[in-house]
């Protein structure tokens, strides 16, 4: 089993990012990586991947509530097809219906504001994904 890992919130301007330990079964929320279009700074994911060393990513697969390919999921898949290739590390999609309103929600309770630049939204998300990752685990 990997003990450490990073999860992704592919988005098309920013891409939330957490990190966590399966010993622990704990993540936490990452500065969120810019992205041009889907397309994030390579060299930023980079100092990620060399950082915090992870043994496998997890990225949350954007499907609609009933269960279809949304637009954006193409486009994740890519990303983590993109993520294998280039750093050699597994990755692995996670169903992520609603981590992105559940973030909202809790970036509320937190009593921030929902202003993008000061507002770790899609990193929350990220963190939510990689959970429901280790709570699937935990049931096997």
């Amino acid at each position: 089993m990997p003990t450490t890992l990073l999860s992704f919130d592919y988005g098309t301007q920013s891409i939330g990012v957490a990190v966590g330990q399966a010993i622990t079964q704990t993540a936490s929320e990452l500065k969120p990586l810019k992205a041009n279009d889907g397309v994030p700074n390579w060299n930023a994911v980079g100092e990620l991947i060399q950082q915090w060393q992870p043994d496998l990513l997890i990225i949350g697969l954007p499907l609609n509530m009933d269960g279809s390919e949304s637009e954006l999921a193409a486009r994740a898949r890519k990303f983590a097809n993109r993520l294998n290739g280039r750093f050699h590390i597994k990755t692995h999609l996670m169903d992520e219906r609603l981590s992105t309103y559940e973030a909202k929600e809790e970036a509320m309770a937190r009593r921030q504001t929902l202003d993008f630049k000061k507002n770790p939204v899609d990193s929350i998300a990220a963190r939510l994904i990689l959970e429901s990752w280790f709570h699937e685990q935990s049931k096997q």
